[in-house]
């Protein structure tokens, strides 16, 4: 159940950050291991981050795919993707999980029925450290993502 019961659950929900790498796949990711398909999710940021295939093997950043697989949830098949790169925009709802994402949001929105919701999210990649200190800060983060789907969608 969502936290509030006579709240009707979306039908689609966006996950926004700044470069589709790593909190908003671990939000996508997360909500469909919890949800289940009950609500179509998908994932996007501002912009496209450096990806050369000669050198990288995925798209999203390895401590965020290495923190999801503890809990058998894998993004190897997730392909990071911009607002211009959605192949649908008619989300009930955007929760954007950084400030830059908000004002993106907030322009998607503008005119339709959207509902926006900011959830203000660390960047684990700022964290510095060694590896398992690094790997403790998205921890963080994919746990406190999973709480707040929980507690907003039921699950």
């Amino acid at each position: 159940m969502a936290s509030d019961p006579g709240k009707r659950l979306p039908d689609a929900v966006l996950f926004c950050c700044n470069f589709n790498q790593v909190r908003s796949p671990m939000a996508e990711a997360l909500m469909k291991h919890l949800i289940g398909t009950r609500i179509f999710v998908d994932s996007c940021g501002l912009r496209r981050a450096r990806f050369d295939p000669d050198v990288d093997d995925m798209e999203v950043d390895p401590l965020a795919a290495q923190v999801m697989k503890e809990l058998g949830v894998h993004l190897t098949r997730h392909r990071c993707k911009t607002f211009a790169e959605l192949e649908d925009d008619s989300f009930d709802l955007v929760i954007s999980l950084t400030p830059e994402a908000q004002h993106r949001a907030v322009e998607l929105a503008r005119g339709r029925s959207a509902e926006i919701e900011y959830w203000p999210t660390q960047d684990p990649t700022l964290t510095e450290g060694s590896r398992e200190h690094r790997l403790e800060a998205y921890r963080q983060v994919r746990d406190g993502l999973a709480e707040r789907i929980v507690r907003r969608f039921g699950g």
